[in-house]
């Protein structure tokens, strides 16, 4: 079976936007979509599809979490494409589940109200897919999404999170362009900033990050696929450490075999894995020099400082090269890839990293 994973461009700060397709020769090629980015990425996805996989449909469109650098380019995709799976969690459906939470603020009807107010662009994408007669589909552990295998959330674990997500995320329809600062501001922030040294032997990434991650990030799909015999991907969004090992403990119990592909959690972020789930996910470190695999980090191209020095190591030393879209759209595929591509450069180790 052949196939690619691209990651695409998501502009100047964070994002995913993921075009998956495989196939053969003797089976219908499958398109599955993973996230959106914000809204603009919805016109990048567009073009890429268009020009890579002409005539195509999208089988399966999967939602990892409701965060806007995620969900709200979703939106534009699924208004221009015939989508035949549309799969996403509605926090609002388990509002009966969660009411106790919220000590009588609410009734049914109002929590229920609350919680769309609060993901327009949920309401929307549900909106959308039921106009044009795409299926929904609750996207929860177990759950067979085409080749791929949904290992967490698991459904008890991702109504547990409900009460604890964001009470006022940030609208769809703003687009978060993050503090304008001088240069004289920049530099001074630089100057603040407290360094560890690394090498190969000397890990600092934390057992116990802090803050921990957001409930949002922990109530991400995590895929599993084969797309090819020893060839293993795992999708793994904006996870934190609890999710990984819930999808650690059910890979396990499934018997699955390590990744060869492992998408890097949250942009390369501190707060999302520490060197015990990464051992679990990725083994024990390796002789320098060492490779079993690679890793993709989708973040923008204005966030210098990402992945973290800490991570981008952590990867490197269990024998994982790790690649950036930072400079444009990179594809891990087996087959003929792409026409007219270009090498990507990996990451290099860092020998210094930012302190937490």
């Amino acid at each position: 079976m052949s196939y690619e994973v691209d990651f695409l461009p998501v502009g100047e700060s964070y994002g995913d936007a993921i075009v998956v397709r495989y196939g053969d020769e003797t089976t219908r090629n499958t398109l599955h979509v993973v996230d959106g980015g914000r809204i603009d990425t919805a016109d990048t996805i567009i073009e890429h599809i268009e020009k890579h996989y002409p005539g195509y449909f999208i089988d399966h469109m999967v939602l990892s979490h409701a965060d806007n650098d995620h969900a709200c380019g979703l939106v534009g995709v699924l208004e221009h494409f015939r989508v035949n799976h549309l799969w996403m969690n509605r926090p609002w459906l388990y509002a009966h589940e969660v009411l106790h939470h919220f000590h009588g603020n609410f009734t049914l009807e109002g929590l229920i109200a609350d919680i769309k107010e609060r993901h327009p662009y949920l309401v929307e994408l549900e909106e959308i897919a039921l106009k044009k007669g795409a299926q929904i589909h609750e996207v929860f552990q177990g759950a067979q999404i085409g080749k791929f295998r949904v290992l967490a959330p698991s459904r008890k674990r991702y109504v547990e999170l409900i009460p604890d997500f964001e009470k006022t995320p940030t609208s769809y329809r703003t687009e978060d362009a993050g503090i304008q600062r001088s240069g004289i501001f920049k530099a001074l922030v630089e100057a603040a900033k407290k360094w560890l040294e690394e090498n190969w032997s000397v890990e600092t990434l934390s057992s116990n990050p802090q803050p921990p991650t957001s409930a949002s990030n922990e109530s991400c799909v995590v895929q599993y696929a084969e797309l090819a015999p020893d060839d293993h991907v795992l999708l793994t969004a904006d996870v934190g450490p609890q999710g990984l090992e819930e999808a650690a403990d059910y890979a396990a119990e499934l018997g699955l075999n390590r990744p060869r592909f492992v998408q890097m959690p949250h942009h390369g972020s501190r707060h999302n894995v520490t060197p015990e789930v990464l051992d679990r996910w990725l083994g024990p470190r390796k002789a320098e020099g060492t490779v079993v695999g690679v890793s993709f980090c989708s973040i923008g191209a204005g966030k210098h400082d990402y992945p973290r020095g800490q991570v981008k190591n952590a990867f490197i030393r269990r024998g994982y090269k790790v690649y950036t879209n930072k400079n444009g759209w990179i594809s891990h595929y087996k087959g003929k890839g792409h026409d007219q591509m270009r090498p990507a450069v990996p990451e290099e180790f860092a020998v210094k990293v930012e302190a937490p």
